[in-house]
Order: C-alpha cells, then sequence, then structure tokens
C-alpha cells in the first residue's frame, strides 16, 4: 500500500475522505514558488519515502511553511484524530522536507510523552529531552539534538517522560514553546492523539494552529468530526488535515488545478 498526503483545507467535507470511490475535495490556495535549494542542502532525505511520497508531502510543506507574507506558518502542532493514523511518521518527514528546502532552523519536538517514537523515526537516543526541559532550568538548545541535517534539530521526549505528561498543560510548557520560537525558526509539534487526551488543543493555542492527520479508509468520520469539533470550540486555529495513507491514485487533473 502506497503511502500518499493531501492536505485538505476544505474540513466542512471531510465526508469526501472517507470513501475511497469517491474524489478527493481540495480547496487549497496556489502554491508560491519552490524556494530554491543551496547546493549544500541537496544531501538525501534520511527518512525513506518514494517519489509520489515526496512529491506531495513537498506541497504539504510548501503550503504551510512557505507561502508568502503573514499567511505562513511557523509552529504547527500535528495530531491524529485516533491513535494509529502515522502521526509521528508525517510529522518527522515533513520537518525533514521543510528542512530541505530551506536554510533556516528547523526543530521537531516529540510532545508524545506517554508513547513517544519520533527518536525512533530518526535512528537516535531517547536520553534527554521535552519530559526533562519541562523540570530543569537549561536553555532549550541543551536538549536538542541535530539529527539529519545540519538545520534539523530533535527534542525527543526525554527517556523518562510518561510520569511528566501533566506537564504539558503548565505555565512551564508555555515558556518553554515560546523559547523553541525564539531559538528556532520553524517548529514542529508531535502530539498525542486527540481522541486520547486535550493536549492536542493546549498546544494548539501556543502554536500557529493544529494539522490534522486521518488514515485513509481507516478513521472514523465520527471521531474526525468530534476532534474539528473540539478544536474549533477551543478556538483553536486548524491549518488543514493529512490524508495518509492514501491507497488510490489522485487524479493529476486535480493538482494542476492547484
Amino acid at each position: 500500500m502506497s503511502r500518499n498526503f493531501e492536505l485538505l483545507q476544505n474540513l466542512g467535507k471531510e465526508q469526501d475522505i472517507f470513501e475511497a470511490d469517491r474524489e478527493p475535495v481540495m480547496a487549497i490556495p496556489s502554491p508560491s514558488p519552490v524556494v530554491p535549494m543551496a547546493a549544500a542542502d541537496l544531501t538525501p532525505l534520511q527518512l525513506k519515502m518514494d517519489e509520489s511520497q515526496r512529491d506531495e508531502l513537498a506541497k504539504v510543506v510548501q503550503r504551510l511553511f512557505l507561502v508568502p507574507g503573514s499567511e505562513a506558518a511557523h509552529m504547527v502542532v500535528v495530531a491524529a484524530t485516533e491513535s494509529g493514523s502515522g502521526c509521528t511518521w508525517t510529522c518527522a518527514r515533513m520537518a525533514e522536507m521543510l528542512a530541505s528546502q530551506i536554510s533556516a532552523s528547523v526543530c521537531v519536538v516529540d510532545a508524545n510523552l506517554t508513547a513517544p517514537s519520533l527518536h525512533v523515526q530518526f535512528q537516535t537516543e531517547n536520553f534527554r529531552g521535552l519530559a526533562d526541559a519541562l523540570r530543569e532550568p537549561e536553555s532549550i538548545r541543551k536538549f536538542a539534538g541535530q539529527v539529519s541535517r545540519e538545520n534539523l534539530w530533535l527534542v525527543s521526549s526525554g527517556a523518562d517522560s510518561s510520569a511528566w505528561q501533566n506537564l504539558l498543560s503548565s505555565d512551564r510548557m508555555r515558556i518553554r514553546l515560546a523559547e523553541l520560537r525564539r531559538e528556532f525558526d520553524y517548529v514542529l509539534i508531535d502530539a498525542p492523539a486527540l481522541n486520547a487526551t486535550n493536549h492536542g488543543i493546549v498546544l494548539g493555542h501556543a502554536a500557529d494552529g493544529v494539522v490534522l492527520v486521518i488514515k485513509a479508509n481507516s478513521s472514523r468520520r465520527e471521531i474526525a468530526r468530534k476532534a474539528v469539533q473540539e478544536l474549533e470550540n477551543a478556538q483553536v486555529r486548524i491549518l488543514g488535515a493529512v490524508l495518509n495513507q492514501r491507497s488510490f491514485p489522485i487524479p493529476q487533473g486535480i493538482y494542476n488545478k492547484l
């Protein structure tokens, strides 16, 4: 099964992303020209994707982060509507794709303290990370490590993270998020599933918005609707949704209209 991506911003027609026999509905602004990569940035991506995955994920990154003016996001929470939707996989690849297209700094943060796995995606250790930063006074840079690119940093969950998950709703977390904004040009936060905890909503308040991850032909419509409603009720901006693991082709005619 191929793993493909779309950024779906017309969430009012969410029924179309759950029915495999219908063309997906997308209402996405035309992208700005792709930012040229410097020669030093033309190193291969560490995280494995086939060509179609790279192309589609590049479009998602473009429409979130590389649009001109004030519309561009700089701190984004990536959260699945329910567990098992590939949120961490998606967040990691979005971060590396963004870092490959710009020279500015990118930091990806593992805020899924009960089931952390961002460090696994980047094949690195989970020794000191976010849970430690919420308890200790050092600069957030002390808890960030470079991963696949010179401008890409990872703040893992921390080895003893599950006991400290309640700190995600604390003033200390808000202070750390503000510090991440100052220290890095772009921040992507991998959050727990929205049907399991309200941490995605809490984090979304401090970020520019939330990107929902929905698994094609698996995520339940009522759970996705509830997640959207809860985010809207909490006045958290929904930047769009990534339809993940889509096993049927996206018609070329749709992309030609974007």
